[in-house]
């Protein structure tokens, strides 16, 4: 992930807007592009779920299998972050974005195309990997041309709601296609997202990468990769067999033991992938914490959701989609009354309730049952929830970033960007897959969504007493640009 900020182009510098005043027509189609693929990718985390039911039949794969449609996209994904985006940091972010659009958008294909679960589940991985790619450098391409200021906290306002909406979106339009046309439709859709933005990225967006160009931390990527790589697989294969296996308890002993190691080489890098002073500051620790579970933990309740209403409740992939959906309007909505409440408390004070919020309103799907009423218990809860995470989302972001010097803020943006990106991966191998492997769907749906709401509930007790007193200010709001 980017953690410098000081910045050095290759090709001739974008324009930008002044401080303060509009976005130019270049800047908007720069950030069009950079939306899209992030919205692409956060499409590509949920676009699936809605269809698990369908392609299980379609490709013989079994229940308790299906998680690996999940997981074999989080993998490389989550595994591979840190490592990608310090790789285009020092040898060009423009190149390694425009790399991953071209892997992503091939690994779709491959994906839509799949004759059995193995040439799914390698499209998937390759995905992964190219969603490994374009994420932190995506991010970092967008911090590097919006100058700091108004423009710059606007454009990623707009690419944190999107981020969070598209996951949402991808429920809807995954059950949709699936309905209408069929599960492969679902991975067609971001082979022509991909199309759509690949040609237009190379004209618009500028070569950077850091000035120095310090040597790799290839200890720390070494570390931090096979760490990450090691505790999703292990947490995927004891939710499915137990903790009992021979290579849970190896792959699980070795990804606590490299993550350690990777904390004591970054405290002796000079140059580190991440910078841990940056993470001893109260705010950038703890708010990062909320960012973690909020999106981790909301992310299991769809796919545990998904799986409920379609296999307990008997509803088609389109019905289930429509559930989502109005999720979906009540998340964007959230998104337009955030601002104005995080201007009236403040971050802090938001990202904890917003924590409560969406763990009470989680606990409450612990009510659902056979019964048909129950989709209107899980259409309610759930969109309370989503309103009460996207609101978690955008304070814990402004959490992170203020008070942080402006030399330090692309530390802290680039901080932010692996938070939401690991909640994404983790969530479903560490909980979700409780309920696929359970012999009582119901009971296994139940056990996942209690146990989501207990984490988020305890983050929030955590986050309110790491953080302290609130003494956060209205201005933040205003520097959202959405207020």
């Amino acid at each position: 992930m980017a953690i410098d900020t000081t910045e050095t182009t290759s090709a001739s510098p974008t324009v930008h807007s002044p401080l303060g005043t509009r976005l130019s027509n270049r800047d908007k189609l720069v950030l069009f592009v950079l939306c899209a693929a992030q919205f692409m990718v956060a499409l590509d985390f949920s676009v699936l779920n809605v269809a698990l039911p369908v392609l299980g039949k379609d490709l013989g794969m079994s229940q308790s299998a299906l998680q690996w449609a999940v997981t074999a996209f989080a993998l490389p994904s989550g595994g591979f972050l840190l490592l990608f985006g310090r790789i285009g940091d020092l040898y060009g972010r423009r190149r390694l974005f425009l790399t991953g659009l071209a892997l992503f958008g091939t690994a779709s294909l491959l994906a839509t195309f799949a004759w059995d679960p193995a040439s799914f589940l390698t499209g998937r991985a390759l995905q992964g990997l190219g969603a490994a790619a374009i994420v932190p450098t995506g991010m970092s391409l967008l911090t590097t041309t919006f100058p700091e200021g108004p423009a710059r906290d606007r454009a990623l306002g707009i690419s944190g709601t999107l981020l969070s909406l598209g996951f949402t979106v991808g429920m809807v339009a995954g059950g949709v296609l699936t309905d209408v046309l069929s599960w492969r439709s679902t991975m067609g859709l971001l082979s022509v997202f991909a199309l759509i933005v690949l040609p237009l990225a190379p004209g618009l967006l500028p070569e950077s990468r850091t000035p120095d160009r310090p040597r790799l931390d290839v200890p720390g990527a070494v570390t931090v990769t096979g760490g990450l790589l090691a505790l999703i697989y292990a947490l995927s294969t004891a939710a499915e067999r137990g903790f009992g296996g021979i290579d849970v308890i190896v792959t699980l002993a070795a990804g606590v033991l490299l993550l350690a190691a990777f904390v004591y080489i970054e405290s002796r890098a000079h140059a580190p992938l991440v910078s841990l002073p940056m993470l001893r500051r109260r705010t950038v620790a703890w708010g990062n914490l909320g960012g973690l579970v909020t999106f981790s933990m909301m992310s299991t309740v769809v796919f545990a959701l998904t799986l409920y209403l379609q296999e307990t409740l008997g509803l088609s992939a389109f019905e289930t989609g429509l559930v989502f959906g109005v999720q979906g309007v009540m998340s964007a909505v959230a998104g337009v009354y955030a601002p104005k409440v995080i201007g009236r408390f403040g971050a802090r004070r938001t990202l904890v309730g917003s924590l409560a919020g969406q763990g009470l309103f989680v606990a409450g799907l612990v009510l659902l049952n056979a019964h048909t009423w129950s989709v209107w218990l899980a259409t309610a809860a759930v969109s309370l929830a989503s309103m009460c995470h996207l609101g978690a989302i955008i304070s814990y972001g402004l959490t992170v970033t203020s008070g942080v010097p402006d030399e330090e803020q692309g530390l802290a943006t680039g901080l932010v960007t692996s938070t939401q990106q690991v909640g994404l991966t983790i969530g479903i191998p560490l909980l979700g897959v409780l309920a696929t492997t359970s012999s009582d769907l119901l009971a296994g749906v139940h056990t996942v969504l209690a146990l989501d709401a207990v984490i988020v509930l305890a983050a929030a007790v955590l986050v309110a007493t790491g953080l302290g007193r609130d003494r956060s200010r209205p201005v933040e709001a205003e520097a959202l640009g959405l207020r």
